[in-house]
């Protein structure tokens, strides 16, 4: 890789305060054109900070950016593109009912004098594509695309503006596997055209595989800066929480032979088809798909949330009628789903409210028992080490780890002895995964019963004794003890193996 002598993007001595409080101490780096740049940290260690001071959201106290040897001052987001920088969002900012043509050029529009030259505009847009390597057509509406599609748009729309810089944020979050390996495809493309890409993941798995260097940020402060081949995971972890993880996971426990849940053909009238498994008292059993595998899909089903077509449902030995949320309550069943900010937690109000949300009953008589709900409140800041501002902190300043954290006391004081977990660790960082993933196993060796649903191979591995795959709405593979690895998972979700058959020439086929 060439490295230029002058450094693409040079940040020295920046500092940024809020309200009086140091949130970037001292940050000096240099940035090379061409090179997968990782910035890493646990959540509210100043990332984001830093790259909103390089897009012209914040400007920073003190400090100065060098743009290709000069000077420059990033005053606003248009600013920054003018300058060749552009920031891939992580909720997409695209219209819906636009088209991906009419999107890429928006706000840029080339004309034929007062006309739109819209010939152009697609043309262009067709040989952007043509070089992402995507089937998009320019005409796709925005409101028909997958998640990994909206990303390329997004790509697309900067690349349109000859950025130098793409700022990328947690790209791989909302990704398949096989969507990021398509995403690191690209990204290895653009390297080659000499365009910069700032990285920022909390998967460490991902920055060792694409990034060139890497940047370590703890509490403001700039811990290190590393080539790639220098760290491994570990380090890399080590530097972000700056002392030694204990195991990220704890040791598994062992589940009792009483049956707690069974599900027996199961189907919705959409995806799912004649799904059957059973869940022990004390088990964590762990489902594993694709996104659209219908995981979540299940989880509503059985709690409730979503009709199903046909299938019992028994809890402990007896058919449960369960049509609602609170039918599935009244079953000692709590579900935790993916989205929290727009299904599980009331973002404007404080801790003591959301976690009283659902139990409420339990403090109610004539009026609500405000000392009562403070009391459990306070168990659960304490047990779970939620970190606030003050109990009237609204959840939105909160980092994801405290929101996830707020969520799962919810959940808790509903005293569940059944729990499906949908995507409980998505966005949140290290130190926070792991007292959750602590928490979980400690609930599990209680004889609470979980069901984890995690697109993080990693954590389902760690975490369950047995784990079930899920393709196109069935089960295809069940995996328990020594059996249960990332390989096999993956095959049986991408559909290469399945419990029912697989010939030798489509297995070929699909390798």
């Amino acid at each position: 890789m060439a490295h230029h002598t002058d450094a693409l993007l040079s940040i020295k001595r920046i500092n940024k305060e809020f309200s009086g409080v140091l949130v970037l101490n001292d940050i000096n780096v240099d940035i090379n054109g061409g090179e997968v740049f990782g910035i890493l940290g646990e959540n509210g260690a100043g990332k984001s900070t830093l790259l909103k001071i390089i897009c012209g959201v914040y400007t920073p106290t003190s400090g100065t950016i060098t743009l290709k040897g000069t000077p420059v001052s990033i005053t606003s987001p248009m600013k920054a593109k003018r300058l060749g920088i552009s920031m891939i969002p992580q909720e997409f900012n695209l219209i819906p009912t636009l088209t991906v043509f009419e999107n890429i050029f928006l706000g840029s529009e080339i004309k034929n004098g007062a006309l739109l030259n819209k010939k152009a505009m697609r043309e262009k847009t067709s040989s952007l594509l043509a070089e992402l390597k995507t089937e998009l057509s320019p005409d796709a509406l925005i409101v028909n695309l997958s998640v990994a599609e909206k990303q390329m748009v997004e790509i697309a729309k900067a690349l349109v503006h000859e950025s130098d810089i793409l700022i990328m944020d947690e790209p791989t979050t909302v990704l398949t596997s096989v969507e990021i390996a398509v995403l690191f495809d690209l990204i290895a493309r653009l390297k080659e055209k000499n365009v910069t890409i700032l990285f920022i993941s909390h998967k460490l798995n991902e920055v060792k595989n694409i990034c060139d260097r890497i940047l370590v940020l703890r509490d403001g402060d700039q811990i290190s800066v590393n080539d790639i081949d220098e760290v491994d995971e570990q380090d890399m972890a080590r530097k972000m929480v700056g002392r030694e993880l204990s195991q990220v996971f704890p040791d598994k426990s062992v589940p009792e032979d009483e049956e707690v849940l069974r599900v027996e053909n199961l189907s919705d009238l959409k995806l799912l088809k004649n799904i059957s498994f059973s869940l022990n008292k004390g088990e964590l059993l762990g489902f594993s798909g694709l996104i659209g595998a219908g995981r979540t899909e299940l989880a509503e089903c059985i709690m409730g949330l979503r009709p199903r077509s046909s299938g019992d449902i028994f809890v402990k030995g007896e058919q449960a009628q369960i049509d609602s949320p609170l039918d599935a309550l009244d079953y000692k069943l709590a579900y935790l789903s993916e989205d929290r900010k727009g299904k599980g937690l009331l973002m404007s109000f404080g801790i003591p409210e959301n976690i009283s949300l659902i139990s409420l009953a339990k403090y109610t008589n004539l009026f609500i028992n405000k000392k009562k709900v403070q009391q459990s409140t306070d168990g659960y800041i304490e047990k779970f080490d939620i970190k606030a501002a003050s109990l009237k902190a609204e959840l939105d300043y909160f980092s994801g780890g405290n929101q996830q954290k707020v969520y799962l006391s919810k959940w808790m004081d509903t005293d569940p002895s059944i729990l499906v977990l949908d995507e409980p660790t998505r966005g949140i960082d290290v130190n926070a995964k792991r007292e959750i993933y602590h928490f979980i196993n400690s609930l599990v060796t209680q004889g609470v019963s979980c069901i984890l649903i995690s697109s993080e191979l990693e954590e389902l591995i760690g975490l369950c004794t047995r784990i079930l795959v899920m393709r196109e709405g069935r089960i295809t593979a069940e995996m328990t003890g020594e059996h249960i690895n990332e390989e096999e998972i993956m095959f049986s979700a991408a559909g290469v193996k399945d419990m029912n058959q697989t010939t030798k020439e489509e297995t070929s086929e699909i390798l």
